[in-house]
């Protein structure tokens, strides 16, 4: 793509998550005078920053989860079986309470991580257990709202399928969910 201060940059990969966001690598070949600190410390710096990493991008699946409500609570409201709104229904309330209660749980895990960060108590084992938690739980979200919305939940006419995919790619990103739960792991078995 070019080089500027020393830094090339090549397009990698367009994908459709996140709204067709591109992938990008940095290639740093020229002038050492851009490392961080000093020379192979850098690996150290980036791996400093992960937990706090971890614990920002747990915020993108509470999002994910609040637009899955915001899909399914007006559908299930006009759509009609039988003569009336299938929220009326047991199971998709069912339905619609679990994804809730799913989004105020990660909700306040996440709060709860980050005001301790705030405090200045960064603990590896819980910003890795809101992602993992956040992640997972938006994954399930993404789904039962593709249920809610039956047929209409698969076509590209509503957002649900994206939203699914995006959720999907937090259970990848920043380190994979079976990634988070050897942290967590690590970090209990220390503390015995």
């Amino acid at each position: 793509m070019g080089t500027r201060c020393g830094v090339r940059m090549a397009l990698l990969l367009r994908h459709w998550l996140f709204m067709q966001k591109q992938t990008w690598q940095l290639d740093q070949k020229e002038s050492l005078h851009l490392s961080l600190k000093k020379e192979c410390l850098g690996v150290y710096v980036m791996m400093s920053g992960l937990g706090l990493e971890r614990l920002v991008l747990a915020a993108g699946p509470l999002g994910n989860m609040q637009a899955c409500l915001d899909v399914v609570l007006p559908y299930v409201r006009q759509r009609e079986q039988f003569g009336r709104p299938i929220g009326e229904f047991q199971f998709i309330q069912g339905k619609i309470a679990d994804m809730y209660t799913s989004l105020q749980a990660s909700r306040s895990y996440v709060y709860s991580v980050a005001r301790s960060c705030d405090s200045g108590r960064v603990d590896p084992k819980d910003c890795a257990g809101v992602i993992l938690t956040a992640a997972e739980s938006a994954t399930q979200v993404a789904l039962q709202a593709i249920q809610c919305l039956g047929g209409n939940g698969y076509v590209n006419e509503y957002i649900t399928g994206r939203l699914l995919r995006d959720a999907k790619l937090y259970e990848i990103g920043a380190g994979t969910s079976e990634i988070r739960r050897i942290i967590i792991g690590r970090e209990l078995f220390k503390e015995l």
